[in-house]
């Protein structure tokens, strides 16, 4: 356990901080004291024309649009105000028919429709540019208290203070529910996020060409204490399949967020903690500590490089994340003077664990000594010594398979070897190299490859649509006097290209370019 930093404690609200959200350049936070706050990212300062006044009662939710022009919240009084984030102003009030508390809201992934639910049991679906409401979705026996889209725009996620989950459709004027898991958080569902690059999110994604199956990962939580991640299938049948239950939190757990890249999951909770997540593993990595009361919001920002956590202590606190997406310790001289703060790391899994100094190399480059580490890390230390007496290095040990485990190396338990090889194999696919230690097309995953040129990215950037392009490819499209999105071929709204510095760094960390 080590004192570290943070990046800033905002101590602007003057109650509950109930929700925190990023845009590419903005920190935005709201409160129990009817207040949307604004920050930009580059200092932490509050904008002029910050906050923006309009709620009358208590704002429960804040969210940009995708390409963070508008900002959504909704509050207590029964009201989704929609902000100009390029100067405060209030571009529309949206209301339910029943004049209810709305709890929630959220912007589809192409900006053309917002999702809102509350105490009423309903979820109201608008149209953004003409400001309408386009329909309701009942079947909530209790309130709204989460929701969001799928990222290809077509499904409605839910989930109730009841404890069900229901997936609806986003476009076709179907009202009613398709699927319903009615104990999906036994004591009441707090949150629900998507992965924003598992399975059909990732825009390069290939559907198997019999089944034409389309999938996202599903994180909830709620008042069972639990993180759980789901398995959300959406064709050919719409349903959910519960992948682990993550445990840690000794309380109710009110918030979850993915990274950017996917990688992360973080969840906050009324315990005072922070917990970051390997949400593909189902294993905890950090315990953030610092918060004096509630955890009641989580959010990483979208270059990567942050982790913002609210609470009922009245604070935001940011944390800054190094190129591994961990918690890093900053210098003394740039701590923030009145913040305290504790990151504890967790046991790292057995199997899937490679040995610190390893990150940023490839298995076939591991040394003798660093693979007797990675078999300490996986609990079996007693086969070191045969590894160095036979100088199984990493190119060795991907090269070995059972019959070489155990003639050559005496390795009889059936179940050793097992683990042994499955280690081997499930590195190999995290770091998607060959037995030659170079990576192939058919081996880099498409998220690490742009779009235009299909070559690995080494100077991503996020442009309007939304994806990620190697910056050269698409300065070169947009100078070519092309407007129009490579992956969509919509309109882009603006040339801004945003740096996608945690894509950067995973590529760099995996590739070593």
């Amino acid at each position: 356990m080590s004192g570290l930093a943070l990046v800033k404690v905002v101590k602007a609200h003057s109650s509950d901080t109930n929700c925190c959200a990023f845009s590419t350049s903005l920190l935005a936070s709201c409160s129990g004291d009817k207040t949307v706050r604004l920050f930009n990212l580059d200092d932490f300062k509050e904008l002029s024309f910050s906050p923006l006044l309009g709620h009358t009662y208590y704002v429960h939710w804040c969210c940009f649009s995708p390409f963070g022009t508008m900002l959504a919240s909704c509050s207590t009084d029964g009201k989704i105000i929609l902000w100009n984030t390029r100067n405060g102003e209030t571009v529309a009030v949206l209301e339910h028919p029943s004049k209810g508390i709305i709890r929630i809201c959220a912007f589809s992934p192409d900006s053309s429709l917002l999702l809102s639910g509350g105490t009423d049991n309903c979820l109201c679906l608008w149209d953004v540019n003409t400001k309408t409401l386009i329909r309701q979705f009942e079947g909530h026996q209790n309130t709204v208290a989460a929701c969001t889209f799928t990222p290809d725009n077509n499904y409605v996620i839910s989930g109730s203070s009841d404890g069900d989950l229901r997936i609806w459709d986003a476009n076709y004027g179907q009202n009613k529910c398709l699927y319903l898991d009615s104990e999906c958080n036994d004591l009441g569902v707090s949150a629900l996020v998507i992965s924003p690059t598992y399975g059909s999110a990732n825009p390069n994604y290939i559907p198997d060409a019999i089944s034409h199956k389309r999938h996202f990962l599903l994180a909830t939580c709620g008042a069972d204490n639990l993180v759980k991640v789901w398995d959300l299938n959406v064709f050919p049948e719409v349903n959910t399949r519960l992948r682990c239950k993550m445990t840690g939190h000794t309380a109710k757990v009110m918030s979850v967020a993915f990274s950017i890249d996917g990688s992360l999951l973080a969840s906050g909770a009324g315990d005072s903690l922070v917990i970051v997540w390997n949400p593909i593993l189902g294993q905890m990595l950090y315990t953030l500590e610092g918060h004096k009361r509630y955890v009641t919001c989580v959010a990483f920002s979208l270059d990567g490089r942050y982790l913002a956590s609210g609470s009922n202590d009245k604070t935001v606190r940011i944390w800054q994340l190094d190129d591994t997406g961990i918690p890093c310790q900053q210098p003394a001289a740039s701590r923030e003077s009145s913040a305290t703060a504790v990151i504890k790391p967790s046991a790292p899994a057995a199997e899937t664990t490679t040995p610190k100094e390893c990150h940023i190399q490839l298995l076939s480059d591991w040394s003798i000594d660093e693979v007797c580490k990675w078999l300490e890390n996986i609990d079996l230390k007693q086969y070191c010594d045969v590894f160095k007496e036979n100088h199984i290095d990493g190119k060795e040990l991907q090269a070995l398979d059972s019959k070489h485990l155990t003639s050559d190396l005496g390795i009889k338990p059936l179940g050793h070897r097992q683990k042994i090889l499955r280690g081997v194999q499930m590195i190999r696919e995290q770091g998607f190299y060959t037995a030659t230690g170079q990576p192939t097309d058919d081996k880099v995953p498409d998220e690490y490859l742009c779009p235009i040129t299909r070559e690995i990215m080494r100077d991503p950037v996020i442009a309007a649509d939304g994806y990620s392009y190697e910056r050269s490819s698409i300065e070169s499209w947009l100078r070519g006097g092309t407007n129009t999105s490579p992956m969509t071929n919509a309109p882009l709204t603006s040339n801004h290209l945003t740096p996608n510095r945690s894509l950067k760094m995973i590529i760099q960390r995996l590739y070593n370019l």
